[in-house]
């Protein structure tokens, strides 16, 4: 039997047993590999770190979008930076009201690797996707219609996925926001200590930029620790206001599947923070 072994503390880690590899590429980015596994479905690793799992896929991709698309009033018009996996724009294509989803994905092989072993999870055929395979980086700095939504569905902050993490990035992504645009961004676990310095980092960098600059939580199993944090940010809107809470009752069954993690519970359970996580956060 194979085995996927990834280390986050230096021995410490997490091991997946693997039946056979189904897709293995060093683009001129990064090395994209897709594991066939005895437990958790196909699994698309980046880098040696895991990206998603056929069967725990939907934790990440509801809490990255729901979350900060219900928190808007009216998302028409979204922007995915990364999530070349294509579970992001699956989700946000969900809500009825959503005109054009832009996905920008450095890495077209990311993209061919998903559709290829993991099809179930992007809904690339949907007429109201566009997929441009551009440096997202630079694409939000070049923004001339603004967006209601952007989410940063980006790796670790290494390699490519580095600048996600700066603050010339977000001054980008607050300009290429409406009036009252909402950002979300995948932070990092608060358990791992080499992720320390990113997660402080850029939760004062969105305090900043942002009226508004919220931790929530979601618990994916074949991240590190399985506790993992994201990001909320906007131009005003309180992602726990009566407004929203009342928008996600409502607007929950409109949408055209049901959800395997995200409630009107877990969107405000999500953003209630531990002590030791708190920390890390600026003005705690």
């Amino acid at each position: 039997m194979l085995r996927y072994d990834e280390y986050y503390n230096g021995t410490t880690g997490l091991t997946v047993g693997v039946t056979r590899v189904l897709f293995s590429e060093k683009s001129p980015y990064q090395m994209v590999e897709v594991y066939e596994t005895d437990t958790w479905g196909n699994l698309m690793t980046i880098d040696g770190m895991v990206m998603l799992s056929e069967k725990d896929e939907f934790v990440y991709h509801e809490m990255m979008t729901h979350v900060g698309l219900f928190a808007h009033p009216d998302p028409r018009r979204v922007l995915i930076i990364g999530g070349g996996d294509g579970g992001s724009a699956r989700e946000v294509l969900r809500h009825p009201g959503v005109q054009l989803v832009d996905m920008v994905e450095i890495d077209e092989a990311v993209v061919r690797a998903s559709k290829l072993f993991l099809p179930e999870v992007g809904d690339f055929d949907n007429p109201k996707l566009n997929v441009l395979y551009e440096d997202g980086i630079a694409f939000v700095k070049n923004v001339t219609e603004p967006y209601d939504v952007i989410i940063i569905d980006g790796s670790d902050p290494v390699g490519p996925a580095e600048g996600l993490f700066k603050k010339d990035f977000y001054d980008a992504c607050y300009n290429a926001l409406t009036d009252n645009g909402v950002l979300t961004a995948q932070t990092e676990s608060p358990w791992v200590p080499s992720y320390h310095e990113s997660i402080s980092g850029l939760f004062t960098i969105l305090d900043e930029v942002f009226t508004v600059s919220q931790m929530y939580l979601a618990y994916i199993p074949l991240y590190p620790t399985g506790m993992w944090s994201m990001a909320y940010a906007s131009k005003g809107i309180d992602p726990l206001s009566k407004e929203v809470i009342t928008r996600v009752e409502q607007g929950l069954p409109t949408l055209n599947a049901k959800m395997k993690y995200y409630n009107k519970e877990v969107h405000q359970g999500a953003f209630a923070i531990p002590n030791f996580v708190k920390k890390l956060l600026p003005n705690q």
